[in-house]
Parts: C-alpha cells; sequence; structure tokens
C-alpha cells in the first residue's frame, strides 16, 4: 500500500522558514520524481515544486521561486521543501505527491504564517 506521509508543518513568522519532509512508502518501482503542492482556504490546490530523482533537476513556480527548494533525502523515498523567507500568503495546506501515473497524495501539513 502506497503512502505518502508529510511532517514539519507548523506556526512561523513572517520572514521566517521551515522545512517539511514527505516519507513514501510501499512504492513497488523506483520513484522517478516528487513534487510538493499547497492549497489555501478557498482556493484551488497549487502546484509549487518538482524534483526529478534521477536527474536532480528541480523546478518551481514563481510564487516560491528565489525561496522555496525541494531536495531529496540519501534514498528516493524521501523528500524535502525548504521553505525561507516566508509570507502571510503561504499559509496553506501543503501536499506531497508522486505525479505517477498513477498519480499519489500525501494527506497534507499545514503552514500558517502570521505575526
Amino acid at each position: 500500500q502506497v503512502q505518502l506521509v508529510e511532517s514539519g508543518g507548523g506556526l512561523v513568522q513572517p520572514g521566517g522558514s521551515l522545512t517539511l519532509s514527505c516519507a513514501a512508502s510501499g512504492f513497488t518501482s523506483r520513484i522517478y520524481a516528487m513534487a510538493w503542492y499547497r492549497q489555501a482556504p478557498g482556493q484551488e490546490r497549487e502546484w509549487i515544486a518538482v524534483i526529478n530523482n534521477w536527474s536532480g533537476g528541480t523546478n518551481y513556480a514563481d510564487s516560491v521561486k528565489g525561496r522555496f527548494t525541494i531536495s531529496r533525502g540519501h534514498t528516493e523515498n524521501t523528500v524535502y521543501l525548504q521553505m525561507n523567507s516566508l509570507k502571510l500568503e503561504d499559509t496553506a495546506v501543503y501536499y506531497c505527491n508522486y505525479p505517477g501515473p498513477p498519480n499519489y497524495w500525501g494527506q497534507g501539513t499545514q503552514v500558517t504564517v502570521s505575526s
């Protein structure tokens, strides 16, 4: 059974930093890529970053480029999202995603940026 489990969310002040982790398990084949999405209240889920585990290549949404960094752990089953210079508008539930196919999602972790 495939599972993606996010952790590391919490409350942080504007300008602060937070690192999210995602642990993947249950895959029967290699994990070629992982992504992060977020969903703010009343808004659609937004893609923010992706990493190709084989090439190491990354790509970011304009809204987070230069502030967020996606990286993999020692194995391709772990992915991180380092978030710096956080803004109020970064407040959202953050989701780990395996693009598939098939597509898999974690349960999400809340990030709240507030003074």
